[in-house]
């Protein structure tokens, strides 16, 4: 596990063993995570497909237990999108960019309370992710990805393929003036 400047995010680095008949990679090991202190307990797993230049998120949870992800290429290729959106972090505003592969090594755990987004590069691209917490509507909220202070480097080769609710979103700030941005929460020692 690598941890990334956002306090309790990680890449996960796990050994793929190819053969002629393909490859084969574990990306979950609950006690991989457990070594580090990190509690995960999996309520419900999603899997996303897209085409190139397809742009999902940036979006988060306010449900009151949290909603960490673990998330991982299973088909093609995609650089995935981690932002700082919890009030009093040290890292607050921060964009972390962490390309994955369905062929490569990587995962990226997000803690609860980061936006989350991602970028298919490969012609086709499948995302797949666990959640802490399961998903409740009334909860998720969006943050436009284009957002000019966030200021996202989306590695586009074309027009960006958006849904019109994410298109929409608003801004961190206003999101932030709205009081609509989880709270910084440090572990405990």
């Amino acid at each position: 596990m690598i941890e990334l400047p956002i306090p309790g995010a990680y890449v996960l680095e796990s050994p793929v063993w190819e053969d002629d008949r393909g490859y084969f990679r574990e990306w979950f090991k609950w006690g991989d995570l457990d070594a580090v202190g990190v509690a995960f307990p999996i309520q419900q797993a999603n899997l996303s497909m897209s085409k190139r230049n397809v742009v999902r998120g940036l979006h988060y949870s306010l449900a009151p237990e949290g909603q960490a992800k673990l998330v991982t290429c299973a088909y093609g290729e995609l650089d995935d999108v981690l932002v700082d959106v919890r009030v009093g972090s040290p890292t607050y505003g921060l964009v972390e960019v962490v390309h994955l592969s369905a062929s490569e090594e990587r995962s990226v755990l997000l803690p609860a309370g980061l936006a989350h987004g991602f970028c298919v590069t490969s012609e086709v691209g499948a995302l797949t992710y666990l959640l802490s917490s399961p998903f409740n509507a009334d909860m998720e909220l969006e943050i436009n990805p284009f957002d000019k202070v966030l200021n996202v480097p989306w590695p586009l080769s074309d027009e960006a393929i958006v849904s019109p609710k994410d298109e929409k979103a608003p801004t961190m700030m206003e999101r932030l003036w709205s009081g609509k941005l989880p709270p910084f929460r440090a572990a405990l020692s």
